[in-house]
């Protein structure tokens, strides 16, 4: 009776295509220049931060709507990767002062949204 695979996947959808979506506003209206500084630091021209939009806004859509959903999970993949190697690295293995590991959070957007790659969206979608 509580088994329904489309209605899971929708909920995979909204939680990570919502939360992501937070992160990307607020760089909407506050900016990416820490980006910029932190990518110029690692010799990477700054105006690749502006990429973050497409990682954070654009993906996040995607993958809230069910257009292209695994193109916008991969793409939410990706940011994520990037975000843990320039940002993140030095937590890898580091576990928070409540013994959680330090990467929940970017963990949870990196998986979930490579879950999504290989579920995709279910059959609530738009069409594609």
């Amino acid at each position: 009776m509580l088994e329904n695979t489309d209605l899971g996947k929708l909920i995979i959808r909204l939680t990570l295509g919502g939360l992501m979506l937070f992160h990307g506003v607020a760089k909407l209206f506050n900016g990416v220049s820490g980006i910029e500084a932190m990518l110029s630091a690692h010799g990477i021209p700054g105006f690749f931060a502006y990429g973050v939009f497409i990682g954070e806004l654009i993906a996040p859509l995607m993958v809230i709507l069910g257009y292209h959903t695994r193109i916008g999970a991969l793409l939410i993949v990706f940011n994520m990767l990037v975000a843990i190697a320039l940002a993140h690295g030095h937590q890898l293995m580091s576990l928070a002062g409540s013994g959680g590991w330090s990467l929940e959070l970017q963990g949870f957007f990196l998986f979930i949204a490579l879950a999504l790659v290989f579920l995709g969206p279910g059959r609530y979608k738009l069409k594609s």
